[in-house]
């Protein structure tokens, strides 16, 4: 699978990445890839939004760009979310694409 089904560089610069979330799981952690998708893991309960708010600071503290700065485009209450990162530089970028290797 390449890292264009899953993510993706925007001509703005922005990333946008295609994820399957799994909240409520032991520990916060990437874990591979799922059909078309970047799986992650959250600690955080899937209730009041907080699995969304610990996805963002998860991504943005990864990405090491600001946490306003990643924003959830669809997904808000399913697995499959599609996100957005603003800013997200080139060592950001190398270290994702490395992340479906």
């Amino acid at each position: 699978m390449s890292p264009a089904d899953w993510l993706r560089r925007e001509p703005s610069g922005d990333v946008v990445l295609s994820l399957h979330v799994q909240p409520g799981a032991k520990r916060t952690e990437f874990a591979g890839l799922h059909g078309g998708a970047l799986k992650i893991r959250l600690a955080a309960p899937p209730v009041e939004g907080r699995a969304n708010a610990a996805l963002c600071a998860f991504l943005a503290e990864f990405c090491d760009v600001p946490k306003g700065a990643v924003c959830l485009v669809s997904g808000d209450t399913a697995r499959a979310k599609r996100v957005r990162i603003a800013g997200a530089g080139d060592d950001a970028f190398a270290r994702l694409t490395a992340l479906g290797a």
